[in-house]
Formats: C-alpha cells, sequence, structure tokens
C-alpha cells in the first residue's frame, strides 16, 4: 500500500465518520452527562498531548527543555487571563530566548 492509498483510506474513513455523526439522533447526545464530557473531553486530551510533547523525550526519557519554561510563561498569563495571542507569543520567544542562551537547550 503506497502512501498516498493510505491518505486517501484516511480520508474516507474520516468523512464516513462525520457522516455517521450526523445520522445519531439527537436524543442519545443531548443529556447533561454527555454535554459535560463532551466540554471537557478536548481540554483531557490537549493537557495530555502538552504533557507528552513537553517532557517526554525520544525513548520515553523525562527531558526539561525550553519547552518547559514556555509552557510555565504560558500558564502564568493565561492564569493572568491574557490574551490567547499574546500567550502563544510570548511562549514562543521565551522558548527561542532560552534555547540561544543554551540554557534549556
Amino acid at each position: 500500500m503506497t502512501m498516498w492509498i493510505a491518505v486517501l483510506l484516511a480520508c474516507v474513513a474520516c468523512f464516513a465518520l462525520k457522516f455517521v455523526g450526523y445520522l445519531v439522533p439527537e436524543s442519545w447526545v443531548s443529556g447533561g452527562r454527555t454535554s459535560r464530557i463532551t466540554t471537557l473531553l478536548p481540554v483531557a486530551l490537549l493537557a495530555g498531548l502538552l504533557a507528552v510533547q513537553t517532557l517526554v523525550g525520544s525513548g520515553g526519557s523525562l527531558v526539561i527543555d525550553a519547552r518547559v519554561g514556555a509552557i510555565a510563561v504560558a500558564i502564568v498569563l493565561l492564569l493572568l487571563r491574557a490574551n490567547f495571542i499574546i500567550v502563544v507569543l510570548a511562549a514562543a520567544v521565551v522558548a527561542g530566548v532560552l534555547r540561544a542562551l543554551g540554557v534549556m537547550a
């Protein structure tokens, strides 16, 4: 199987899954519990992705580098209710400065 066939099959599968979502009766997805789960699930998935991408290096070892400093700055700015674009830009600048200085390469 070539890469393009795999990509096309994945596209068809994603489209089919999305289409099936429109066929599900509204009563199945309109409950209070379902609403809470669908509200919190993306946050949990993104938090897990952030932790894995920030702290786990190659071979499954714990890595402390410039990304940790950037995440710390982002957390502080988010707690201060800063604009999301400002948070992203500040975290990128901090990561770049830390890498340039060799503090947390």
